[in-house]
């Protein structure tokens, strides 16, 4: 592909007033209206001052900036470009969206958090955001990440687990078979904040968050919840707190003294070859040559205290020590075969998945660094300001337009789309350039011919602009 000009032939002039170009925010913010969002920020939210007045307003801008690619409090500017004062009202300054999220307090963020759920809920009544949620197992992923500040303004700024200087975000994840995940709650930390904390409120939050999702989506929900989890939240108050929700939960354990004496206890004819990544299915004899077995016993975790026990199972993975293989390789063969174990606890009962279905339900805890990944490369770039609380407050408005794009791409009906990241959402259906036309008192819009994605967005925007009934997939 090639210029069809020279350079020194070719020019560039800003001076077209009508040209926008991000023309997919026109549907999308649509459908943000349809699910209330303006309408709940201004019945929520009581951030003081001028600076807060026309809340919902700000939201849906700050939110439509960040659909847009917006990952700094200067980037908004991109809302106020070409003909977009024509398509939108209060296209607001990024001076005044800052002074804005300045204002907020914990309280405040808090408010914005019950904006989120009740914004995410009804996302979901009227697209296929979280199919099967009332049916299959939903899968709530619960996991940490720090994202880097720069400059020792940052409140809340230090060195976590990672030794980079950050804020903590911890967030909360739900998925089934049907759909790709959604995030149902968020916490913004400081960033040397051990990764549990915090992590039980957030547990009852994501749940409560889940189960009012399965009732808008039926009125009959006959699904399992799973909490999910690494093993820096094995401890009673994550547990118990999804327990006592009617949660299942499969959480990875530390090898401490007792989960080690429980593995030992395991017969060596107990174990079972599993199909992992990179085995071979042996023909012959039907099985899977691998190294990778599971096995599982009976466990009741947290003995120390009656109250506190939660009886389960601890399934076990083990897999040949890496040392080991490479003296093998060299020819050096030990007296016996040496292994490295992996264990995790549930309280899924066994009749409802034996020790190999469990295994591969819970190695699947990895797709919330996806979610982790797809926010860092959007929203979360960056913390935009000194002050926590609008970092939190930005961490939240992060998390709306994340599930706001989900929700947009499920529309189209493009399975593809419905499970990509955010940035090929963005790329497909939201930088769409367009020239907007009067004629009539009626706005036109012209976008370019020949666009590759023009039938996922022609969907999209006839269907966000449908009669209720027929909007939804």
């Amino acid at each position: 592909m090639q210029l069809s000009h020279t350079p020194a032939a070719t020019s560039a002039v800003f001076d077209d007033p009508n040209l926008i170009g991000s023309a997919g925010l026109i549907p999308i913010l649509r459908l943000a209206e349809t699910a209330g969002l303006a309408a709940l920020a201004d019945e929520r939210l009581s951030v003081p001052t001028d600076k807060g007045a026309n809340a919902g307003a700000k939201v849906s801008a700050l939110v439509a900036g960040m659909i847009a690619g917006a990952d700094s409090i200067e980037d908004m500017a991109l809302l106020r470009h070409g003909g977009m004062g024509r398509v939108f009202d209060r296209c607001y300054a990024p001076s005044t969206l800052g002074s804005f999220l300045r204002t907020f307090t914990f309280g405040h963020v808090r408010q914005l958090d019950a904006v989120a759920s009740r914004f995410l809920t009804a996302l979901a009544k009227d697209t296929s955001l979280v199919a099967g949620v009332s049916e299959e197992v939903a899968v709530v992923d619960i996991d940490d990440t720090i994202i880097e500040v720069h400059g020792y303004a940052k409140q809340g700024a230090g060195f976590g687990y990672t030794k980079v200087r950050g804020l903590n975000a911890l967030i909360a994840t739900v998925s089934t078979d049907s759909c790709a995940p959604v995030i149902v709650a968020q916490r913004l930390r400081k960033g040397s904040a051990n990764s549990a904390r915090g992590a039980q409120r957030l547990v009852r939050d994501a749940l409560k968050t889940v189960r009012a999702l399965a009732r808008g989506v039926s009125k009959t929900s006959n699904g399992r919840v799973l909490v999910r989890a690494d093993s820096a939240y094995y401890g009673h108050p994550v547990i118990g707190a999804a327990v006592k929700a009617g949660a299942e939960v499969s959480v990875t354990v530390r090898l401490d003294p007792r989960v080690k004496a429980a593995i030992s206890a395991i017969a060596d004819d107990a174990w079972t070859t599993i199909e992992y990544p990179r085995a071979v299915f042996d023909e012959a004899s039907g099985v899977w040559i691998s190294k990778a077995q599971v096995a599982e016993v009976p466990y009741v975790a947290f003995t120390s205290k009656k109250k506190t026990q939660v009886p389960g199972r601890l399934v076990v993975r083990r897999i040949p020590d890496a040392n080991a293989e490479k003296k093998k390789r060299a020819g050096q063969d030990g007296l016996f075969e040496l292994w490295r174990h992996h264990a995790f606890f549930t309280t899924t009962p066994a009749e409802t998945a034996d020790t190999v279905a469990v295994d591969k339900v819970h190695r699947a805890h990895a797709i919330i660094e996806q979610v982790h990944a797809d926010l860092k490369s959007s929203a979360l770039a960056h913390l935009p300001s000194g002050k926590f609380a609008a970092n939190a407050a930005w961490l939240v408005l992060a998390v709306m337009a994340f599930n706001l794009t989900r929700a947009a791409a499920a529309l189209t009906g493009v399975r593809r789309l419905a499970r990509a990241t955010t940035a090929t959402v963005r790329i497909t259906l939201v930088h769409v350039p367009a020239r907007v036309a009067t004629s009539a008192r009626r706005l036109t819009l012209h976008l370019p011919r020949a666009w590759p994605w023009q039938h996922a967005w022609t969907v999209l925007f006839e269907r966000v602009n449908a009669p209720p009934a027929t909007a939804a997939t």
